[in-house]
């Protein structure tokens, strides 16, 4: 409704003179009904006087259209020159100050208390008022928006910390040897642990389609002992085939739990996708349960080689860069756009919700659930680790290494 009443009104304005204009702005507010007026003023910027004297001058129009007054032929209704002058002509330093204001780097006072608060515009036309300058809010918005201004959010650009002089070699490194493993027809899949959610009927962010007055009520708090349990969804996303499989976890998001997704996307898609696969290549953040330095992560993949047969190529992403996974864009955020606006109310709505998952490329996802619990705290010794048949690559090896079946075992079947 707000798009077309924009449109509608960004066309007509322009061709009506003072008075039609105002009594046109008046009639959009009263088809836009219920808060009408600030709608209207927030999109054309008049004053909320002129859409409310619109409204009782389109209230007392007559009924006969031929009745009705005439527009006059020089398509002016008063003098030129005529009405209240605008604030800029009356205080001339007035736009400058404000601009002034806006730019805190041009401030120079370091106490100025609008380098330390919000620069709404009520803000700014309390300080301008401070300083005996009138403008108000309105004023201030339209001289902004005049300047090239607009409201704008954090955006994150700007890269924290030091992900070291290596990080670009990495990406290389990384697409060079997925490129090649796709087209040797081995399978590369790349995993992560999304946020974790609390299960109930708490909020969700987002908006979807509902009757009007009729959103869904959820909790006005998220106590987590209202809730059902903690969901712990960690993803595997074949980056080949553009599938996704989705563990739901109830427990804790340990290295077991994460090795345990990857086992049960090979057994129930990827062992019929890639049937004659001899090599796993795995991309993963650099923390968390799949880390470079998690001693679990690293025992359990030994295990899954074992069962599996497959040697395991992890890859692991420089701190800070795991925006770059590709999960994180290709399965996670349509995940997240699937269930915006729905209460997570039960573990079957969150796994039907993932499940439902698709794109218009053509994404695929499987989802279901891990009941087991994994405990927290599992240390793995020095000879546990030195036992794994793991090979480190010769380009930064605490990233890259292979974790391969050991020799002296058969292919096991699944643990129990």
């Amino acid at each position: 409704m707000e798009k077309a009443l924009e449109t509608m009104i960004g066309k007509m304005a322009p061709l009506l003179d003072e008075r039609q204009r105002r009594v046109f702005l008046g009639l959009a507010a009263d088809v836009a009904g219920r808060g009408g007026v600030a709608e209207v003023v927030a999109l054309t910027g008049a004053g909320k006087n002129t859409v409310y004297q619109g409204k009782r001058e389109a209230r007392d129009l007559p009924e006969d259209p031929r009745a009705r007054p005439k527009a006059p032929s020089s398509g002016r209704v008063r003098a030129a020159g005529g009405g209240r002058k605008s604030a800029q002509e009356c205080q001339p330093g007035l736009e400058g100050r404000l601009l002034e204001l806006v730019d805190g780097s041009s401030v120079g006072n370091p106490e100025n208390p609008l380098r330390w608060t919000t620069k709404s515009t009520r803000n700014l036309s309390d300080e301008l008022a401070a300083e005996g300058l009138a403008a108000s809010r309105t004023t201030v918005r339209n001289i902004l928006r005049d300047n090239g201004f607009s409201l704008q959010q954090n955006r994150k650009y700007v890269e924290s910390g030091n992900p070291g002089p290596d990080r670009d070699a990495q990406f290389s490194f990384i697409n060079g040897l997925s490129a090649a493993m796709l087209a040797a027809g081995q399978p590369v899949i790349s995993v992560d642990c999304k946020k974790k959610e609390l299960v109930g009927n708490f909020k969700n962010g987002g908006a979807e389609w509902h009757p009007r007055g009729d959103a869904p009520k959820v909790n006005d708090h998220d106590f987590l002992s209202q809730a059902e349990g903690r969901a712990v969804p960690y993803g595997v996303y074949d980056i080949g085939r553009d599938e996704g499989y989705v563990s739901v976890g109830v427990s804790a998001d340990t290295g077991e739990f994460a090795v345990n997704a990857i086992r049960t996307w090979w057994e129930t898609m990827g062992r019929e996708r890639y049937p004659e696969a001899t090599r796993l290549m795995v991309t993963a953040d650099g923390g968390g349960s799949n880390g470079s330095r998690n001693r679990l992560w690293k025992r359990s993949l030994q295990a899954f080689a074992d069962e599996s047969g497959l040697t395991v190529m992890v890859c692991h992403f420089p701190p800070g860069t795991s925006k770059w996974n590709k999960i994180e864009h290709r399965l996670f955020s349509f995940i997240s756009r699937n269930w915006r606006g729905r209460p997570l109310v039960s573990y079957e709505v969150i796994v039907s919700l993932i499940a439902a998952t698709t794109n218009r490329g053509g994404l695929a996802v499987e989802c279901a659930m891990d009941g087991r619990e994994y405990p927290k705290g599992v240390k793995v010794t020095d000879e546990e680790l030195a036992s794994l048949s793991l090979e480190r690559d010769g380009w930064h090896g605490d990233w890259n290494y292979v974790i391969s079946p050991l020799p002296h075992l058969d292919v096991l079947p699944r643990r129990a």
